[in-house]
């Protein structure tokens, strides 16, 4: 008995403080709130000494660590909407509103926070400061990466105001980083605003031509018709004009019916309604054009003469509404049609951002007190199952795999 008693003696504390429910089954009750407890108290020193000395440990260590500032700027983003754009919109009327909800953009700022982390601006900063040396990087993309870590951009639910702020070890280089910011993002909207106009001066300028040739060709086949009595008694100048009225008509629901066929499905109440429409104007144009042959007559004078009058007038109409887009989009083309508005100028910061040692020391100190908990509990359960006898064979099986790994 002397012999079997010799492991429990080893360990007195263990077996007067978890006594057994069973010797034969070997095993221990479970833990109670008062053995917690003592638990606890019989390892305070560590609890307490420990996850104190590491926290103040790391808020030591952060001195070591060279403090940032960070910088920030607001902007409202560009409200302004090309003059160009804005005619199309009265022009469309509700199709204006269609393409607005096609878009799905809720918050007009969040295009423009797109664009300020776009690569476009990113790599102009980094070029204009020469950030891949004064953050040691090899790559480019290891220099972007870092330039995301130190900037964060956000916009505002309610006001849509733009905040960029800016985090560099120098107060200075932050504050003129993050006013940087703003003139990129100047250069960049006025670039794709001249690209758009560009494009639109160019078209109509085509268009404007091919208006003027088409309208000098209408004007001479009408002058070689000549001018009888039949003809004169047609008046086919209201008829004509109507005829041209309903022309440009047909000619705006084919460009919006279009439009809506792009945004749209085939079964949409809106998109039937504009076919619709436009078949309605082909058969009042088709009307016209049965009036107007009748009231020319039999004569093939007359009937010439107001086919080449009204080929007459529908080019003129056409030469005009080409040269008012081609002004426009001159216009548009010669002016800057993006203003950012800097609502707070980003100024050299006089206290540092970081490092934050007070919140390092708390989360430092706390992870270490659970962790100690963890190491407390585990230390704990290990000693009951040795002394409970059930996990002996397993716990040294373990211990023995772990010395032959070492070895």
């Amino acid at each position: 008995m002397a012999d079997l008693n010799r492991p429990l003696e080893a360990d007195a504390s263990l077996s007067d403080q978890y006594p057994r429910a069973d010797d034969q089954a070997g095993v221990l009750p479970p833990l109670s709130l008062l053995d917690v407890i003592a638990l606890l108290l019989g390892h305070i020193k560590l609890l307490v000494l420990l996850p104190l000395c590491l926290g103040l440990l790391a808020a030591g260590l952060t001195y070591l660590k060279t403090p940032v500032y960070t910088a920030t700027v607001r902007i409202l983003p560009p409200q302004q909407q090309s003059g160009v754009a804005a005619i199309f919109a009265q022009q469309l009327g509700s199709l204006a509103g269609i393409a607005g909800a096609a878009a799905g953009i809720k918050n007009p700022a969040d295009q423009y926070v797109s664009m300020l982390r776009g690569r476009t601006i990113t790599d102009g900063l980094i070029k204009r400061f020469d950030l891949k040396s004064r953050y040691d990087t090899e790559f480019a993309e290891q220099t972007r990466k870092a330039f995301e870590n130190r900037t964060e951009i956000t916009a505002g639910v309610k006001d849509a105001i733009i905040s960029i702020s800016v985090e560099d070890q120098d107060p200075k280089i932050a504050a003129e980083i993050a006013n940087a910011f703003v003139d990129e993002l100047s250069k960049l909207t006025r670039s794709l605003a001249l690209t758009e106009a560009s494009s639109r001066r160019a078209f109509f300028e085509k268009e404007l031509l091919k208006s003027k040739d088409r309208l000098a060709s209408s004007e001479g086949r009408l002058r070689e018709s000549g001018v009888s009595p039949s003809v004169m008694k047609a008046e086919p100048r209201i008829a004509v004009e109507a005829v041209a009225r309903v022309s440009a008509l047909i000619a705006s629901a084919e460009v919006k019916l279009g439009m809506m066929r792009s945004v749209m499905s085939s079964t949409n109440p809106d998109l039937r309604l504009a076919e619709q429409e436009l078949v309605a104007l082909r058969a009042q144009l088709a009307q016209l054009d049965r009036k107007t042959t009748a009231a020319a007559g039999e004569s093939s004078d007359s009937s010439d003469y107001v086919a080449r009058y009204r080929d007459f007038k529908y080019s003129e109409v056409l030469f005009e509404l080409m040269a008012k887009q081609y002004e426009m989009a001159k216009v548009d083309e010669a002016r800057d049609s993006t203003v950012v508005q800097i609502v707070d100028i980003a100024v050299p910061p006089e206290r540092k951002s970081g490092p934050k040692r007070g919140i390092i020391a708390i989360v430092v100190t706390a992870a270490s007190l659970l962790l100690t908990l963890v190491f407390v509990f585990i230390r704990d359960w290990l000693r009951r199952e040795k002394l409970g006898g059930q996990s002996t064979v397993a716990l040294d099986q373990i211990a023995a795999n772990f010395r032959r790994k070492r070895r």
